[in-house]
């Protein structure tokens, strides 16, 4: 049975009051620790599993609530097949990943940034924290439906390893919230790491923001959306100067061209438009055709653009990367000139990396637990350490990662993937 939109408004209205009595009930934090006392103000590792604890509960209740009203088609019962042996097959990693989650004294996990239900983010702390570190922001995926901050763990473990501060951010997810709501938790999130990160050792000049997947459209929604209240002249409480680089990667960005996609693929059309805050406002939180409607002065605000999507990509394929996003957004009648002509024209930067063959999760999760050579993380730093020759040698002589699965799983969780 279909949900009505007077259903789906009293679902979203139960789930947001008991995530607010959940989050009222709990400890909040008021104050950032300061640099080198992190060790001994991280919180229990009962209370952090008691949180992880409450916020699966809620998500899983949320997830069958949702199902209820709409109905489980063959489609989805495939997809959750397929994501639960592809789980089963990379779960020899994810223990490993999740032990460090746990128990490493360099990750803060839970830290509040907000007053809703799911405002909270997790720091990932370089050991040799002895100067300001970059800082990323990192936006995970989770098709808007099962996302948690929690999923950044392997990415903020690796670039932690090489001297850089992550923050995982974490926001309402769907029926929790609409992408309105996850937005606006995003934005919040950069703000906070704009305006506190110093305090847990992090360079405020070095600010980069990321995003996977839902993510990666969740981000380029917030950046658009600030660039264009900043070029408006309306009161920010983080400047998009402050991003030094918006790294998108497997990202959707004109939604329009994306609901037939993902109905064929189980997210339904009913609850896509749902997520979406229905049909008329695809454009809203399309940033390709915001930025096509947008002004100079907004486009000239844009950090470094830079575009990273497998070829292999059949979740969000690579032709509805961020590339149209740019390309699109300065002189539409000019597609025939090359990238770089039309952002200079504008005063923007971008970069397009594809990496050849590669799948929606191989860049984000398999190459990583394969072990050796990481290109995504190799990308991400030559551009954050471009003009640091110091830093590019300590990363040269560092440790291999090594192996946490056995390649024969590899291959068969690629081959099972629902993504």
């Amino acid at each position: 049975m279909r949900a009505s939109v007077e259903e789906a408004g009293a679902l979203l209205a139960r789930s947001d009051s008991a995530g607010r009595r959940r989050r009222s009930s709990s400890p909040v934090q008021t104050a950032p620790p300061r640099p080198g006392s992190l060790r001994h103000q991280s919180s229990s590792f009962r209370e952090d599993v008691g949180h992880a604890a409450s916020e699966t509960y809620l998500v899983s209740r949320l997830t069958f609530t949702l199902l209820q009203y709409l109905g489980l088609g063959y489609r989805w019962m495939s997809q959750l097949l397929s994501l639960t042996i592809y789980a089963i097959l990379l779960m020899p990693g994810f223990l490993q990943v999740g032990y460090y989650y746990f128990f490493s004294s360099q990750v803060r996990r839970s830290v509040v940034y907000g007053d809703q239900p799911r405002n909270r983010l997790d720091l990932y702390i370089p050991e040799d924290n002895s100067r300001p570190c970059p800082v990323m922001a990192f936006v995970t995926g989770g098709a808007w439906i099962i996302g948690y901050k929690a999923w950044g763990a392997l990415l903020g473990r690796r670039l932690a390893e090489r001297g850089i501060i992550v923050a995982c951010i974490d926001y309402r997810n769907f029926p929790q919230g609409t992408i309105g709501d996850m937005v606006h938790d995003a934005s919040q999130g950069i703000s906070f790491v704009c305006n506190n990160i110093a305090s847990y050792g992090g360079d405020p000049n070095q600010i980069y923001l990321m995003g996977q997947s839902a993510g990666a459209h969740i981000a380029a929604c917030a950046l658009m959306e600030q660039a264009v209240k900043e070029s408006g002249g309306h009161p920010v409480s983080w400047s998009v100067t402050q991003i030094k680089a918006y790294f998108g990667l497997s990202g959707g960005y004109n939604i329009h061209n994306l609901v037939d996609h993902f109905h064929e693929r189980g997210l339904y059309r009913s609850i896509f438009l749902s997520i979406m805050e229905g049909e008329e406002s695809l454009s809203r939180y399309s940033p390709e055709i915001v930025a096509k409607t947008s002004s100079a002065e907004t486009i000239a605000l844009l950090p470094l653009i830079v575009l990273m999507h497998g070829t292999g990509d059949y979740s969000i394929p690579s032709s509805a990367s961020l590339l149209n996003f740019m390309l699109r957004a300065t002189l539409s009648s000019m597609r025939s000139q090359t990238f770089a002509d039309v952002l200079q024209q504008v005063g923007a930067q971008a970069r397009l990396l594809l990496y050849e063959g590669k799948t929606h999760t191989d860049i984000f999760l398999q190459d990583p637990l394969r072990g050796g050579r990481d290109p995504l993380v190799e990308d991400v730093l030559s551009i954050i350490h471009a003009d640091d020759a110091i830093a590019r040698q300590k990363i040269a002589s560092a440790p291999t990662p090594k192996r946490l699965v056995f390649e024969w799983q590899l291959k068969l969780a690629r081959q099972i993937s629902p993504f």
